[in-house]
């Protein structure tokens, strides 16, 4: 079973209420080969919700102790995001998931690309806190960009 994150199956999700359709992975999931999972909602946020990013690091540092995730306010969300990534981790175990499809430059889901912690549009190397605890237990993660090159 493939995972996919639910934004790119066009579910509106995303912090700001919108999705990020990806026609192959609609496709995907009409046709039952994919399932959709969103790790911030899994973890007790809503939608919309306020912007966040991981502050003093990447996904890695924030399982590891080392990071936080922060809301554009500054308040601290580590907590919902560890939650998420663990009931992702869950899903993906039970569903023996042999690939996963996350959208780039999350917080949550990033696999490749994440912004610095600034607020300010700018990306770093790194994983999201999801695609980090996904990656240390096995799981393949990708991101939409690499999909193409991946998987078809």
């Amino acid at each position: 079973m493939i995972l996919v994150s639910s934004c790119l199956a066009g579910l509106e999700v995303r912090y700001n209420g919108t999705h990020c359709l990806n026609s192959k992975i609609m496709e995907w999931v009409e046709q039952k080969k994919a399932m959709t999972i969103c790790p911030e909602l899994m973890g007790g946020f809503t939608t919309p919700r306020e912007p966040a990013e991981i502050i003093g690091g990447n996904g890695e540092d924030v399982l590891d102790g080392n990071a936080l995730v922060i809301e554009r306010s500054g308040r601290d969300v580590t907590e919902l995001y560890v939650k998420g990534a663990k009931a992702a981790l869950d899903v993906a175990r039970e569903l023996e998931a042999t690939v996963i499809v996350l959208k780039e430059n999350s917080p949550s889901c990033g696999s490749s690309f994440i912004y610095n912690g600034e607020f300010v549009g700018k990306r770093i190397a790194g994983n999201g806190v999801t695609s980090a605890l996904l990656k240390r237990h096995g799981f393949k993660v990708i991101s939409e960009a690499e999909l193409a090159h991946e998987l078809l």
